[in-house]
């Protein structure tokens, strides 16, 4: 998840279009049609057919575009894998879940409303919290430091090269099993 447009793309609120567009570099899928709401391509990862999808609604409207998806290739929920930033987890850390609620994020509320559920997996990066003085909306559309770059940059590249593969061969409970909780720190 992510928002579009210039001034948002290396916010901590784009970290999960940070890991697709890593993702689809990695595995050479070109991420250049537009359709449904969002830029999106077709490749094969781990032997499976696979669609890198970002929605190009703003976050809070994402669940419009992974709908109509998931409506029109007929998508099961279980085959999606929702990557997004989490300012519960320390900067760096990976948590995976097959199931849950929003958390507070706007972006997953949006998916969990227009797919009318909470179960499918998803992949959370941490971005760490905001410090006291400032306000959770700014903290999000902030750009990272140097520091975290260099972490997150060691969870992105964990998250395509080992995790979704994981998850595509093995599920979601295999994935969490073997990188829950990984932090680059």
């Amino acid at each position: 998840l992510g928002n579009p447009g210039k001034q948002y793309e290396y916010t901590r609120h784009n970290i999960g279009f940070i890991t697709v567009d890593y993702l689809a570099a990695y595995y050479r899928i070109k991420v250049n049609k537009i359709k449904h709401k969002a830029v999106l391509g077709e490749g094969t990862i781990a032997g499976e057919k696979v669609m890198v999808v970002k929605p190009q609604t703003f976050m809070n409207l994402s669940g419009e575009s992974l709908r109509e998806i998931v409506q029109y290739y007929k998508i099961p929920n279980e085959n999606l894998i929702v990557i997004y930033d989490d300012v519960s987890l320390d900067v760096g850390r990976i948590r995976i879940r097959p199931k849950g609620s929003d958390g507070g994020h706007n972006g997953m509320k949006s998916i969990i409303y227009q797919l009318g559920s909470d179960v499918f997996p998803r992949i959370k990066l941490g971005i760490g919290q905001p410090p006291e003085q400032w306000d959770m909306v700014d903290w999000v559309i902030g750009k990272f430091t140097d520091g975290d770059i260099s972490v997150l940059s060691k969870s992105v590249e964990l998250v395509a090269q080992k995790v979704i593969p994981e998850l595509i061969q093995n599920g979601t409970a295999s994935a969490m099993n073997k990188y829950n909780g990984y932090s680059a720190t």
